[in-house]
């Protein structure tokens, strides 16, 4: 590759970026530094666990945000707190767009959160079953007849290579998650794609790796002050996230800073997509306090911290919106395990 020009070596890593995201067996999900802001994308057991009655959230992230092709994810998802279980009814949709060959994934999904505990603990379950679609556009691969060796690509050119059968792709996804807060401590796990679809494009079976998470958090109050409402108290909260999909694993670990309506955070994540630097900032404007309203943003930056380079990459950007409320006809006195401690104390 030495004799390239730096327009070449972009494309050709633009390339293969995007043929590892096609090839299925090397499949790998994608993941939020700002998992606290996605949490129903997180674990399926978070679903329903807010102080509010109906909540909204919206992350995006764009990786690499300098490299050609787009790499490129989003999640959005409505969750409703039903107090009978203390869990909720929830909705999921997810979207990733990968590379020149625009490899594009759509899933929707519906989710099922149920609570057992008292004022001590409190134990969550989820369950989680959608469809996603799956489709390429191979007019935008490029292969090797297509390259000259003095040029490069050649514009307009037909490959002879053969095309897969498909290039689009339905299949049934399911899910389950686990959660448990204790006092000032929250640990849970889920699995994604416990039936490993099949997701290929050929008549060759190759099915997605089940992906296991598992995550924890501790809350320390710095505040000496006990009297102080909860609204009103600083904590440190150290957490650690680990992924783990095939041969594929990514372990992110760091600490908030939370006060009031202030949060920030610094991450070290190693593994999966490649290691970095997170920085966070969280901030929540509460539009009717007692009516429990409440808009949330946040806003983070990966920093690479091996491998790719900074100024090639312009590191990874990720955006959040989140939109909390209750409802007139609910009071407190309705709701399950009324005065625990919940996941959502952490984040």
């Amino acid at each position: 590759m030495s004799g390239m020009t730096g327009t070449a070596k972009y494309f050709l890593l633009a390339l293969v970026i995007a043929l590892v995201g096609y090839l299925p067996a090397y499949g790998q999900d994608h993941m939020y530094s700002q998992f606290f802001n996605s949490p129903v994308y997180l674990n399926p057991a978070l679903n329903g666990q807010f102080k509010g009655d109906l909540r909204m959230n919206l992350i995006y992230r764009n990786q690499y945000t300098s490299v050609p092709g787009g790499l490129s994810y989003l999640s959005a998802s409505i969750d409703y707190n039903v107090p009978e279980f203390g869990g909720g009814l929830g909705l999921l949709f997810t979207r990733s767009n990968e590379g020149y060959a625009y490899l594009n994934k759509n899933n929707i999904a519906g989710i099922y959160s149920y609570s057992v505990g008292s004022e001590d603990y409190v134990l969550s379950f989820g369950l989680q079953a959608g469809i996603t679609n799956r489709s390429v556009d191979f007019s935008k691969l490029v292969f090797g007849d297509q390259i000259d060796p003095r040029l490069g690509y050649i514009p307009g050119s037909v490959t002879g290579a053969d095309k897969p059968d498909f290039n689009n792709r339905f299949y049934f996804d399911s899910g389950v998650g686990i959660n448990l807060t204790l006092k000032n401590f929250n640990i849970g796990g889920a699995a994604q794609h416990i039936n490993k679809p099949n997701e290929s494009f050929t008549g060759t079976p190759s099915t997605l790796p089940m992906r296991g998470t598992v995550h924890a958090s501790f809350r320390y109050n710095l505040t000496k002050d006990d009297n102080l409402d909860d609204d009103d108290k600083s904590y440190i909260i150290p957490s650690v996230v680990f992924y783990k999909q095939a041969q594929a694993q990514s372990l992110s670990a760091g600490m908030q800073y939370k006060r009031r309506s202030i949060n920030a955070g610094i991450w070290y994540r190693s593994g999966g997509q490649g290691s970095a630097i997170v920085f966070s900032l969280i901030f929540d404007l509460f539009i009717n306090k007692e009516g429990g309203e409440k808009l949330r943003f946040g806003v983070s930056h990966d920093v690479p911290a091996g491998g790719l380079n900074y100024s090639n990459t312009s590191g990874t950007t990720e955006g959040s919106i989140g939109y909390e409320t209750t409802l007139p006809s609910r009071s407190n006195g309705d709701r399950k395990f009324f005065g625990s401690s919940r996941c959502y104390d952490f984040y």
